[in-house]
């Protein structure tokens, strides 16, 4: 393999991404929010899901470019910033996983 690293047979390498994991608080369920996530995330280069949690908190999480996954984050925060007290939000990079967005 000239020109490349070499990697084992079989195997393939996904790209790293910026990866995020947010919990919300508040009134975050029976409200719209996992449609608005949904639709949200239209408008952004990002792929992931969003779903309720048993405890009543909403787990959202997003992965792509830091700048879209930012975006996305905060776009989502807005539109429902009258039904959320707190988010709990956690950032690494790691291997892509996910195709498209989705409700869980």
């Amino acid at each position: 393999m000239k020109g490349s690293a070499a990697r084992p047979y079989g195997r393939r390498t996904m790209p790293e991404v910026h990866h995020e994991t947010a919990f919300f608080t508040g009134r975050v369920q029976g409200v719209g929010f996992r449609y608005t996530a949904l639709q949200t995330a239209r408008e952004f280069d990002v792929s992931g899901f969003v779903s309720n949690l048993p405890d009543g908190r909403v787990v959202l999480e997003a992965e792509g470019r830091p700048e879209e996954v930012e975006a996305f984050i905060v776009a989502v925060l807005e539109r429902m910033h009258g039904y959320v007290r707190d988010v709990d939000r956690h950032a690494h990079v790691r291997d892509a996983q996910f195709a498209g967005f989705s409700i869980r």
